[in-house]
């Protein structure tokens, strides 16, 4: 009776391990969000403090993802998971890349943020805003469905990235013409191409937790197909 108990046990304090990751992984996408809606914050209202704040809060996406790896390394020696389990954790660490990648981009729009001098117009900052705004949504419905395990979710991300694509040629296109229109300015532009191909790569990550989810609750490896024509 007291080996069951400490089976039971022993189990229990498993499963909490296993959500206490996946409360991690979740955490540290909310982190990135926040980054990615600052940095666009500080680059459309040209506000250099804002920039700094999310320069500096990078290494705390940067800390998560080594407490979120490590945990997983744990996991794997002590418990040698099977099944769902396993794909648990081999998600974990996929997933918290992704948002890596995500938090390092959001870090690059900020300090583009401070460099940038002004070359915004109002028809491009609308493209801009657009364009962040799709990469901000797809982000956090990434995270809902990786958080409430719903695969309809993950692949409504998975359905916008043909919608980003969209705005990302149209922002490039408006973008590339300041490089040839405005010679003088050509650094601030390239600058700006670069935001763009930023914000376009965000959604990319967020496709990739989608299929990430799309995995842990079924199994089956999707892959979604690229739409995109320009490369930036």
């Amino acid at each position: 009776m007291e080996i069951k108990m400490e089976t039971q046990k022993t189990r229990q304090e498993y499963i909490q391990q296993l959500a206490e990751v996946q409360d991690k992984v979740y955490q540290m996408g909310l982190m990135a969000e926040v980054a990615v809606r600052r940095s666009l914050k500080a680059l459309l209202e040209n506000d250099s403090e804002v920039a700094e704040r999310v320069m500096e809060a990078d290494d705390a996406i940067d800390r998560k993802i080594e407490e979120i790896e490590d945990d997983c390394i744990l996991l794997i020696a002590k418990q040698q998971p099977i099944a769902h389990d396993l794909r648990v954790i081999a998600t974990g660490f996929k997933i918290s890349t992704d948002i890596e990648r995500i938090g390092d981009h959001a870090f690059d729009i900020a300090r583009t943020a401070k460099e940038e001098g002004g070359l915004l117009d109002d028809e491009r900052k609308a493209l801009i805003r657009e364009l962040g705004d799709c990469a901000v949504e797809m982000v956090s419905k990434a995270m809902e469905a990786y958080r409430a395990a719903d695969i309809h979710m993950a692949d409504d991300v998975r359905h916008m990235d043909r919608k980003m694509d969209g705005i990302f040629n149209r922002t490039f296109y408006s973008l590339s013409h300041l490089v040839t229109d405005e010679s003088k300015r050509v650094e601030d532009a390239t600058r700006l191409l670069f935001v763009a191909r930023f914000l376009e790569r965000i959604g990319d990550h967020a496709v990739n937790i989608a299929e990430w989810v799309v995995y842990l609750e079924t199994a089956e490896r999707v892959h979604t197909k690229k739409t995109r024509h320009i490369q930036a």
